[in-house]
């Protein structure tokens, strides 16, 4: 049965797509069976995968609309990985869906018909608070939090963690936060150390140790179409996600060792 992660912040601009797309590929790098779920109507994740989004015969869309069967909208990207894309057509959708009985456990029912086929699933949630991001919440297993170490960063990881623990009482109380991620991160700036050391401080094991970099590699990747790590594997963003995809494996070893 597969690990299902949202990739989640509300402010934008955190690197949360960067983060799905290159986790994605890291996990199938390390021999993993993954699937990456788009959730944002912007439709980068899809793209940064290698799949042209306005080219999709069938979308996410398709699958919360129940116009066909979730194993007929997933693609296999060839980046190592599956993907079930979206475009702006998921726009519309909670308009669709929104006087529909369990609106918000749509995509739950649809996942749980494949996920069994795939060690993780890997959500890309849109930074808005939408009932497409609250199906994405109440479908998953936990979170996992990119966030920049700035002031204002804060602030929105405030938001998020109260949507999450609403999310937990009323739809999923299973829901958690497996981590926190710091992105663009740039040891020489003294406001990044400061929000670092409080990080740790307030999540303690939950802060993942690895780091993502600020890396022109990063940043060009998804023009290309490509995972980093299949656009320069050397560099220092391929590296790290390669390093954050090892840290993930290990932290889900060491919780399976505990319930034993």
């Amino acid at each position: 049965m597969a690990q299902i992660i949202a990739i989640a912040n509300q402010k934008g601009g955190v690197g949360k797509t960067t983060t799905a797309v290159n986790l994605a590929a890291s996990l199938a790098v390390l021999k993993k069976r993954v699937l990456l779920v788009d959730m944002d109507s912007q439709g980068n994740a899809t793209m940064g995968s290698g799949i042209q989004k306005n080219d999709l015969l069938y979308s996410v869309t398709d699958v919360l609309l129940g116009e066909v069967p979730i194993e007929t909208a997933i693609l296999k990207a060839e980046v190592g990985y599956k993907v079930l894309g979206a475009n702006r057509d998921l726009a519309g959708v909670e308009l669709a869906i929104a006087e529909q009985p369990g609106r918000e456990f749509i995509l739950r029912e649809a996942l749980q018909e494949i996920e069994n086929a795939f060690d993780y699933i890997i959500v890309d949630c849109a930074p808005s608070l939408s009932l497409i991001t609250v199906n994405a919440l109440a479908a998953v297993d936990g979170v996992l939090i990119p966030m920049q170490c700035e002031y204002y960063a804060l602030e929105g990881l405030a938001d998020l963690t109260q949507t999450i623990d609403r999310i937990q009482q009323a739809l999923n109380p299973d829901l958690q936060i497996v981590g926190v991620l710091r992105t663009m991160y740039d040891a020489r700036n003294a406001l990044t150390r400061d929000v670092s050391e409080e990080l740790q401080q307030y999540f303690g094991k939950k802060l993942y140790d690895t780091v993502i970099p600020r890396n022109i590699r990063l940043a060009e990747a998804p023009a290309h179409g490509l995972p980093v790590i299949y656009f320069e594997k050397s560099s220092k963003g391929a590296v790290a996600y390669l390093n954050l995809a090892a840290e993930m494996l290990k932290k889900s070893k060491v919780k399976k060792g505990s319930k034993a």
